[in-house]
């Protein structure tokens, strides 16, 4: 360790140590009281770099306690601004030419001050209105320092943690890993180019462009947006605004972003969510959350679960995109499960918010072992933001009153109520998704026998049974395998729509279904035929 980081490192385990978090390090001492609240004072104390880090655990209920995350999410960015003169060198550092050379006015008075960064008022020399985003300068290596120095007080005290369900260490990894992404502003103009693409049909909804030539790892230059926060209630009644139009708005683009796209604001609250002209405009695009098609699909069949109060495809869901961190009761889970249900769904769905419904589902994961993407933790504190928000400006609106007839919309399978023969393929269907978890399934079970936990009952009566009944067990037993595989294969098929179609559905998938039904039907009869059912 270096000398300043070695006096880095005594400072942080001081005022730690002040905040009664000392028995991390000290066995002898005891846990305080208020600890939360204190957590929060200490990372105010240690500075902007423990600002961000504390910013970063507020979105990740997977890593801390419910009380600390409420805690945390109160820092706020009271960081003094860096002087212009130090602005301006940062801006020469990144594009060698001076601020003066690159814009007709310049404002010294920055517009906003963060801990990362700070925002200035500027006209291009064509007159256009932009702000400039600068990063403050070392705050990437302040950052990596001091996170580095947490990642080593845990190594040395990893027996405290030791029943943790996230290592600790490697949770850090992860934060370090976020902070160097969000710290590269490459990355957040990369966000902005995606939004706007993803969301360029979107009528009602904006996205600043950006000026790329002006823009690098430490300074973003973009549009300058006109309006006010979505939550100003003053501006939305001047400007005879329908609130509950805006609600459903906000929400139908969330949910796009989510269910659709898998691209989604990570940090909806009102001072990143502009109404310009009329238009719902989205800013800061530094943190965003990613969710692959396994996990889009699967919030799907969560939302689906919740309006059919259907318990076992919601324990379906957790299990498909959870990481087991040790056994996993199935009964318990269910129970857990069932309760949720029974407190939250046997009421009308207007009483029920998403996030809280997700958050719960959250929590009886990591409960019962299983531990969820951090995107997917992300999306839940996204939710609860976003509630709150579309709450202040139109209490009447629920995220899950949209979500479910906008799930319904975008079934894939929809297009197939068309035929003739609507009614058995959407019979099928639940057989068909369940096809898909046969491999999860069988993956189940050889986890349990590996393990020693499957438990086989045998009632030994007679052994003289003809080695023949056997073999004809057997060769049921490949017939029902090589079934299912064509039904797994061709709902595959029907899923990807390839090949020539007929009513826009795959000929081929339907050709492996109708093949499936007959060999289905030869192997009915023929255990009819031999008496034995």
């Amino acid at each position: 360790m270096r000398r300043g980081s070695v006096n880095r490192f005594k400072k942080i385990v001081k005022v730690l140590g002040s905040y009664g978090f000392g028995y991390i390090v000290d066995s002898k001492l005891n846990k305080q009281n208020k600890l939360p609240e204190n957590l929060r004072k200490a990372f105010e104390e240690l500075g902007p770099t423990f600002i961000k880090i504390g910013q970063i655990l507020s979105t990740r209920p997977d890593l801390l306690p419910p009380d600390y995350i409420s805690e945390l999410s109160k820092l706020q960015d009271r960081v003094p601004p860096e002087s212009i003169e130090t602005v301006k060198k940062v801006f020469f550092d990144q594009f060698s030419i001076s601020t003066t050379e690159c814009f007709k006015t310049f404002d010294e008075k920055p517009l906003a001050s963060a801990s990362i960064s700070q925002v200035h008022k500027a006209t291009l020399k064509d007159g256009r209105q932009v702000v400039v985003k600068v990063q403050r300068p070392d705050i990437a290596e302040k950052m990596k320092t001091d996170i580095s120095i947490l990642i080593r007080i845990v190594k040395f005290t990893k027996a405290k943690f030791a029943d943790a369900l996230i290592d600790p260490e490697e949770a850090l990894h992860e934060i370090l890993l976020t902070t160097e992404l969000e710290l590269d502003f490459n990355n957040e103009v990369k966000n902005m180019d995606k939004f706007r693409d993803f969301n360029k049909d979107i009528t009602f909804l904006y996205v600043p462009y950006v000026i790329h030539d002006l823009s690098s790892t430490k300074v973003i230059t973009m549009e300058r947006i006109y309006g006010f926060k979505v939550d100003d209630k003053k501006n939305l009644l001047i400007g005879h605004y329908d609130v509950n139009d805006l609600g459903k708005k906000l929400a139908l683009s969330y949910l796009k972003q989510i269910l659709q796209d898998g691209f989604f604001h990570g940090d909806p609250h009102p001072g990143n969510i502009f109404i310009c002209e009329g238009k719902i405009c989205f800013i800061d695009f530094g943190i965003m959350g990613n969710l692959s098609s396994s996990i889009k699909s699967t919030l799907n069949d969560m939302i689906s679960a919740i309006a059919l109060n259907d318990i076992n495809k919601m324990i379906s869901a957790l299990l498909t995109i959870g990481i087991r961190k040790g056994y996993v009761d199935r009964n318990k889970l269910y129970e857990d499960l069932d309760y949720l249900i029974v407190n939250y769904l046997s009421t009308s769905l207007n009483n029920i918010q998403i996030s809280v419904m997700l958050s719960e589902v959250f929590d009886i994961a990591r409960q019962n072992n299983i531990r969820l993407p951090r995107d997917f933790t992300l999306l839940i504190r996204s939710l609860v933001i976003l509630e709150g928000v579309i709450a202040s400006i139109a209490p009447d609106i629920k995220i899950i009153d949209i979500a479910i007839p906008y799930v319904k919309a975008n079934n894939k399978f929809s297009i197939l109520t068309n035929l003739d023969f609507n009614t058995l393929l959407i019979h099928s269907y639940s057989f068909i998704k369940d096809s898909f978890r046969l491999p999860s399934k069988i993956i189940e079970l050889s986890d349990s026998l590996i393990s020693g936990r499957a438990k086989l009952q045998l009632e030994h009566k007679n052994l003289s049974t003809p080695i023949n009944e056997l073999n004809k067990g057997i060769n049921r037993l490949v017939s029902a395998l090589i079934i299912s595989s064509t039904i797994i294969g061709s709902s595959t098929i029907l899923n990807s729509n390839i090949g020539p179609k007929i009513y826009n559905v795959t000929i081929i998938g339907i050709t492996g279904f109708l093949s499936a039904a007959f060999m289905g039907f030869w192997l009915l009869i023929s255990i009819i035929k031999s008496g034995k059912l």
